[in-house]
């Protein structure tokens, strides 16, 4: 039986909301730097934290296509967000990333050493989030080359998943079978249950290192009210949920489509921004850039996040090869929804949202999708 497996089976624990704190000075005291959502700038995004003082305590989102609102629940849960514009993917596949650096010294070159990444733990991963990094493993672990830098930050990290207690605007996790309860990937995983009256969260260790803080820590084993209470909150999300993706033989019908009409159309919207990749969890795309500084004494090598949107992004001698924002849409879409299954073995797509709701026109994947379905089906 597979370790995730085996913990996955035992009865639930139940850690009290008061404990939190002392949950969040475990992982400190074992070396871990703690980055967790907090409220900046009118959104949650991932930072630094220390006390559960800087979690957006009371704070919900809404989100629609193009749209981004956060506001107060009325509630007390520190986890009432659905999903941040950010994702974990700038922690373990940085936006920009020094390669390599030389220093001149007495006419010879000597290569400063990197430095070592930290150790992190990750406070508030969504179900949605724990399938983003398990597909970004695929992509830099699981492949004939391992990216040396993704490993060791992944070697690091320890995972604190939060279940999410209500469904987003945009979000079709349930679509995609990647949540909105996390499978796996997880050293521990929590239900935040909140009421009038109670606020404890239901815990599901996920790995030995999780079976250790739990033991640092005062709980209990879950009862059969506090579980039932967990899961009419997952029930409640799935009933819920903002968007759907109908899979079923999308990436052959994405393979038949190249022609389709509505790549001219969705074209016309498109602002070829690439503000969908950018936000997206599993996209990978990086440009590489080489730079010498004015005296020569100083080079360097730097990756940088790119975008299959932009036009230098295909440009090889004599030119790009997508010129068009057709083009470009045509391929992000299909590699998304079809090609990365055959390079991967999954869909590039979590279903997490945030390519609609930071979409400055509102383009919906799932509307495209559902578009191109109905226009082959049409055409027939």
């Amino acid at each position: 039986m597979a370790l995730q497996s085996f913990f996955r089976d035992s009865p639930p624990l139940v850690l009290e909301h008061q404990y939190l704190q002392q949950f969040l000075d475990v992982l400190s005291s074992q070396g871990y730097q703690l980055i967790g959502p907090v409220a900046r700038d009118g959104a949650v995004v991932y930072d630094e934290i220390s006390s559960v003082n800087d979690f957006p305590a009371g704070m919900t989102d809404t989100q629609t296509g193009g749209m981004y609102r956060l506001e107060d629940s009325g509630s007390a849960a520190l986890f009432g967000y659905t999903a941040s514009p950010q994702s974990w993917k700038r922690y373990l596949h940085p936006p920009v990333l020094q390669l390599w650096q030389a220093q001149r010294t007495n006419g010879t070159f000597q290569v400063i050493p990197e430095d070592i990444p930290p150790r992190l733990a990750f406070i508030g991963v969504r179900a949605c989030e724990l399938q983003a990094i398990s597909i970004q493993d695929k992509v830099f672990l699981h492949s004939e080359f391992v990216d040396p830098h993704y490993k060791a930050r992944r070697d690091n990290i320890f995972i604190v998943a939060v279940n999410c207690g209500q469904a987003g605007g945009t979000c079709f996790c349930a679509s995609m079978n990647s949540g909105p309860k996390a499978a796996a990937g997880y050293d521990l995983a929590l239900t935040e249950v909140v009421d009038d009256e109670l606020h404890y969260y239901l815990v599901e260790i996920g790995s030995e290192r999780g079976a250790d803080v739990m033991s640092a820590l005062p709980h209990h084993a879950a009862g059969e009210g506090e579980i039932e209470a967990a899961d009419a909150i997952l029930s409640k999300v799935v009933a819920t949920m903002g968007r759907t993706l109908d899979t079923n033989g999308l990436k052959e019908l994405l393979y038949r489509s190249y022609e389709s009409p509505r790549w001219d159309e969705v074209a016309q919207r498109c602002l070829a921004c690439g503000n969908c990749t950018q936000v997206c969890p599993t996209c990978f795309c990086t440009t590489v850039e080489d730079v010498t500084d004015l005296t020569g004494s100083t080079a360097s090598r730097t990756r940088k996040w790119d975008s299959c949107f932009t036009m230098d992004f295909s440009y090889i001698h004599g030119g790009s090869i997508r010129y068009s924002a057709k083009s470009r849409y045509r391929q992000w879409l299909t590699h998304k929804l079809a090609t990365w299954i055959d390079q991967f073995g999954s869909s590039g797509c979590v279903g997490c949202g945030r390519c609609i709701t930071w979409c400055p026109v509102g383009i919906d994947i799932t509307k495209e999708a559902q578009a191109i379905r109905e226009g082959s089906s049409a055409a027939k």
